[in-house]
């Protein structure tokens, strides 16, 4: 079943729901275990959207995408490469991007793969079993500290700072992932369009192989990596990461 799952403060509670096109219906219970369907909606123009899921972490990877590896004369990795985004970095649908000052901060537009199910050392064919649904995300990056020390590669520093991961609006159940197609638009116009289908490890083969390394918790997500079309943002630019199926994350940098 298709359904548009998200988090929202209405008034002073913070809520969970699906988006019923302008309306949001309210849910009760617990979003990953037997959520009971409410009676009441609410205007989605009255309500502030959280991030959908908390996660107890967001892995990212690194050279999962065929075009862009090729672009960057890259090897096929033999198994996911990836990194942690901490939790200070997650940001809701609207939020705003806090530039750190100095550097070069630039976008990279993904799909997020959410985690429903306690995952531990699974099996490929038992993978889909402990996917909730999939989220649009931006993995912000300052570019130009990722190398800075010749000694050391500062994946974590130059992805972890305060704002870095806006994901939303919305989480998605029933779609399947390869008819997907990411979109990240820069002031309005389109810099990245790429199909999900070119990923080198598909969703079933991501939560498996990343679930042999740690636990996954239900809300964690799976950053899918992304393609070519990867570019720089200035103050005062908007970004969009749009999914369809999902929605438009929309944020602005400061």
């Amino acid at each position: 079943m298709q359904l548009r799952w998200v988090r929202f403060l209405e008034g002073a509670t913070v809520r969970f729901g699906t988006l019923e096109g302008e309306r949001v219906r309210l849910w009760h219970g617990d979003m990953f275990e037997y959520p009971q369907r409410g009676d009441r909606t609410v205007p989605l123009a009255d309500v502030r959207l959280l991030t959908p899921v908390q996660p107890s972490k967001v892995i990212a990877l690194w050279n999962n995408f065929k075009a862009l590896g090729e672009k960057l004369n890259l090897a096929a990795p033999e198994e996911p490469l990836y990194l942690i985004k901490t939790p200070n970095s997650y940001l809701e649908p609207g939020g705003t991007i806090r530039h750190p000052g100095t550097g070069k901060v630039v976008y990279e537009g993904e799909l997020g793969i959410v985690i429903g199910k306690r995952c531990k050392q699974v099996s490929e064919d038992e993978a889909m079993a402990h996917v909730f649904g999939y989220t649009c995300a931006n993995d912000v990056t300052v570019a130009d500290i990722l190398n800075r020390d010749a000694s050391f590669a500062q994946w974590s520093r130059a992805k972890g700072f305060d704002t870095f991961c806006p994901f939303g609006p919305a989480v998605a159940t029933g779609l399947d992932p390869a008819r997907l197609t990411v979109r990240t638009l820069l002031d309005g116009v389109v810099r990245q369009d790429y199909p999900i289908s070119d990923m080198r490890f598909s969703v079933a083969q991501l939560v498996s192989l990343i679930s042999q390394d740690m636990t996954l918790l239900p809300g964690d997500i799976l950053l899918c990596g992304t393609s070519v079309g990867v570019g720089s943002m200035k103050p005062g630019c908007t970004v969009e990461v749009e999914i369809a199926g999902i929605g438009r994350l929309t944020n602005r940098l400061q």
